[in-house]
């Protein structure tokens, strides 16, 4: 079996960790029955292995919790990190950003092909990044236009040019494919390790997966030998859920076009990028109860929207005009783990990399190999549709995307490998919910002008369905400005030299408008 990519392999260091990491299962787990206080490191005797492998086995694991490892990681596909390494919440990461850092030729994963699949894969791979640069190029005009309109004082301020080609980059990435290469500082504890290894075989990037898992649990055991006695195999592709559906029901898989699902999908949004789907019925009505079993005060003291003002109205619960997110250590504010919605999106690759960074507004992301269609089936970025030239550039691209991505299937390339060439506009189509502590810090931070614009666009539909169903909530999903406005914090706009020139406060949801 080929067990190589053709590029430059995946590279993990392990930058920092524990000191003696594997003795804190130990030291942990002995402090809990310890008459004697603290367990150190010096008062374990030699042989805890056998204490950490029943620990292990009986699912005693958040011993293994307190040890955390900073890996370094470079050469890792766009691909891999959205269908594996940011999939789940256990973990941080910093990785480079396509909109802020010009991506360079060759900067991409070449899976294990050969001869002409080959040829055409890289011949796609050297296209989707020259398309890159050139719709940098015709988007800069569209850009320089809607940029100085917002800041008419910055057209004679040479310091400020740079933003232009950086906003058209922004744009410009979507053309970009899921192979390209990012690198990262990716930190984890030793049970997120130990549950990578056990599951990087699944969908949608196996092989590349593997590769990177595989190196993180040599870095693992390099810096602490012991926790090989915990470390099981992984487990292979077959013996997921998902690939034993695949295989039991290939025919009518095969036999039923993907474009029938997508379609459907795509109906029951009703012409939104997300669409609120189900909610509590009771969410306005549970959250002012719990407002006041916190207080500890009967309705009559402290009706229903009185409560619901008190725990978001900023301007009486002053911790949300504050930067640094309280609300979970909050005794007021955890009420709002109580109401919840949950949203259908349809979105693109490139914009749900940054939506699944809101690790506790969890999503059921597709088996992408599921949805991949033969035909084009791509987000279009609101800039690009304000010029035809431009429009049609991106579209004739797409096209060509797709039309090698035909021909790989064609010629028996697998699917795994295939989805590497779909670019970042490839659509995304899952269900996501939230409760409303954790969608309220997200759409703090997305309903921002200075939000990637998709995202931005998804957040204002959310907030603008929860205005409908509940008022007295939804008035207070608004961005960090607004917040802070309420809160009478100044200045209003946190971003200092990156204010996005909108006075955003000023204006309702309903009024909203971004091209940039």
């Amino acid at each position: 079996m080929i067990t190589k990519f053709l590029s430059p392999e995946p590279e993990v260091k392990l930058e920092k960790s524990f000191a003696d990491p594997f003795k804190t299962i130990i030291t942990a787990a002995r402090t809990c029955y310890s008459s004697k206080g603290i367990i150190k490191d010096q008062d374990l005797k030699q042989n805890y292995e056998e204490l950490a492998r029943s620990l292990y086995e009986a699912g005693h694991h958040t011993t293994l919790q307190h040890a955390y490892f900073q890996f370094s990681i470079a050469n890792v596909s766009r691909q891999c990190i959205w269908s594996f390494l940011h999939s789940h919440p256990f973990y941080n990461s910093e990785q480079v950003s396509q909109r802020y850092v010009e991506v360079k030729p060759g900067s991409y994963a070449v899976p294990p092909l050969e001869g002409e699949s080959l040829n055409i894969y890289q011949r796609l791979m050297d296209r989707q990044v020259e398309g890159y640069h050139r719709l940098a190029e015709l988007l800069q005009p569209l850009v320089a236009r809607e940029y100085y309109r917002r800041f008419p004082a910055r057209r004679s301020k040479e310091k400020y040019g740079k933003d232009i080609p950086r906003k058209a980059q922004e744009v410009a990435r979507y053309v970009l494919p899921v192979a390209t290469f990012a690198y990262m500082y990716h930190t984890v504890s030793g049970i997120t390790v130990l549950r990578y290894w056990r599951l990087c075989e699944q969908y949608d990037a196996p092989l590349e997966q593997r590769l990177v898992v595989e190196k993180m649990v040599q870095e693992l055991l390099r810096a602490d030998p012991d926790y090989a006695a915990i470390l099981e195999a992984p487990l292979p592709l077959e013996s997921t859920p998902e690939h034993d559906f695949f295989v039991q029901h290939r025919e009518e898989v095969e036999r039923r076009p993907r474009r029938a699902f997508l379609e459907e999908f795509d109906r029951s949004l009703e012409g939104r990028v997300s669409r609120l789907v189900d909610y509590k019925a009771r969410n306005e009505q549970v959250l002012a109860q719990s407002v006041r079993e916190v207080l500890g005060v009967t309705s009559d003291a402290l009706s229903d929207p009185e409560a619901i003002d008190l725990v978001l109205h900023p301007g009486r619960n002053r911790l949300l005009g504050e930067s640094l997110n309280l609300t979970t250590h909050s005794k007021l504010a955890r009420t709002l783990f109580h109401p919840a919605y949950t949203f259908r999106k349809k979105i693109s690759h490139t914009a749900d990399s940054q939506d699944q960074r809101h690790r506790m507004t969890p999503a059921s992301r597709p088996c992408l190999a599921a949805h991949a269609s033969d035909e084009p089936d791509y987000i279009t970025p609101e800039l690009v549709r304000q010029d035809q030239r431009v429009r049609k550039f991106y579209d004739d691209l797409m096209t060509e995307s797709w039309e090698a991505i035909g021909a790989l299937r064609s010629r028996g390339v697998a699917e795994e490998f295939v989805l590497y060439a779909l670019p970042n506009a490839v659509a995304i189509r899952f269900t996501e919910s939230a409760d409303l502590l954790n969608l309220h810090h997200k759409h703090a931070m997305r309903l921002c002008y200075n939000a990637q614009e998709e995202i931005w666009r998804a957040s204002l539909e959310e907030a603008l369905q929860i205005r409908e169903i509940n008022p007295l909530i939804g008035q207070y999903l608004l961005p960090p400005c607004s917040l802070r406005q309420m809160a009478a914090q100044r200045p209003i706009c946190p971003e200092g030299p990156r204010y996005c020139g909108e006075p955003v406060w000023n204006y309702d949801l309903s009024a909203y408008q971004r091209i940039i």
